[in-house]
């Protein structure tokens, strides 16, 4: 049986669909191949339930041909958009299995704060793409694997052996702390702390250990996906916004203080950590019961009403108070 998974974007919706690669492969038996963004081919690169990754930089058409020549038996669409129906007209002798999306539900929740969505994490709702293969979910979570290239030494680089790695960033800004609530934070840890983001971070991420003190150490833009991924997995809890890194620290089983901004759980993205669902619920750092969340699936630059009381109203004493106990219970 050979098998071609599609999801074209991002990194933590790619790292969700691990548990279907690694089902497919094992429970089937079969080859599976999977499709992607060039930009993301980095989550997949060393997973060895893959035969093969193939990327596009925007358009199937650049690699139709080739996937055509390559005689899949089954599709499994966890994409489910123009692109994907156009890859599926093109592979017509495949079987296709696709993901549901949920958009009338979350455009209710989202414009009208009708929650019409079922209470099932995403995860699950891409493996019900594949039960009709006869995939069931195996309970080993979510999968990241890190090449040698990637292993950061912490010494190398002058960083602490144990510490809370605090992710800074996120694709949208209302996903986002404000730089100054991120500071109250770093001055009131008593910890060490590895902040984590990409270079759109770096500068902020500067500013926050040039003012808090030498206890923040700022990676941001120093480090490839697979290295932070490394420092996610070297941590010893790790404090961070509704983004990629949350879902690949949730892949090592690390203990998670997860922020809400204007985004929600009920969307079913919150980490995946199959049998701690109560712990990670307690954790979560949220503002429930605003009438204006959530006011977008994905993010807005900045917030719609001008407020952005989903992220000003968070507590930085709070969410401090949960580093520590975090950090207590693992003792």
């Amino acid at each position: 049986m050979k098998v071609l998974i599609v999801r074209f974007s991002s990194i933590g919706d790619v790292v969700l669909t691990t548990p279907v690669i690694r089902a497919v492969q094992q429970q089937l038996g079969a080859e599976v191949h999977f499709l992607t963004k060039r930009a993301y081919a980095g989550v997949l690169k060393h997973n060895p339930y893959l035969t093969k990754l193939w990327t596009i930089e925007k358009e199937v058409t650049e690699i139709t041909d080739e996937l055509k020549a390559e005689g899949f038996d089954t599709l499994i669409d966890l994409h489910n958009n123009l692109r994907t129906r156009q890859l599926d007209l093109h592979l017509r002798k495949c079987k296709t299995y696709r993901f549901n999306k949920l958009n009338w539900q979350k455009w209710l929740l989202t414009n009208f704060k009708l929650n019409r969505l079922p209470a099932v994490h995403i995860v699950d709702r891409y493996l019900a793409a594949a039960k009709p293969l006869g995939i069931q979910n195996d309970g080993g979570g979510l999968d990241y694997f890190l090449g040698p290239e990637d292993v950061v030494a912490l010494g190398k680089f002058g960083l602490p052996q144990e510490y809370v790695a605090m992710v800074i960033g996120a694709a949208h800004a209302t996903k986002r702390l404000p730089e100054d609530q991120l500071l109250a934070i770093c001055q009131a840890c008593p910890y060490p702390l590895v902040l984590l983001g990409g270079p759109g971070e770096k500068e902020i991420g500067e500013r926050l250990a040039t003012a808090a003190g030498p206890q923040v150490y700022n990676s941001c833009g120093s480090f490839k996906l697979g290295q932070s991924a490394s420092l996610v997995q070297q941590a010893r809890v790790v404090l961070t916004h509704d983004t990629g890194l949350m879902h690949i620290a949730a892949a090592f089983h690390k203990p998670i203080i997860s922020v809400w901004g204007n985004t929600v759980p009920d969307f079913g993205m919150y980490p995946y950590l199959p049998g701690q669902e109560a712990t990670e619920r307690a954790r979560r750092q949220e503002i429930e019961g605003l009438s204006c969340r959530p006011c977008s699936k994905i993010g807005h630059a900045s917030c719609p009403k001008g407020h952005f009381r989903c992220m000003r109203d968070l507590n930085h004493v709070t969410i401090v108070a949960e580093i520590q106990a975090v950090w207590s219970s693992l003792s």
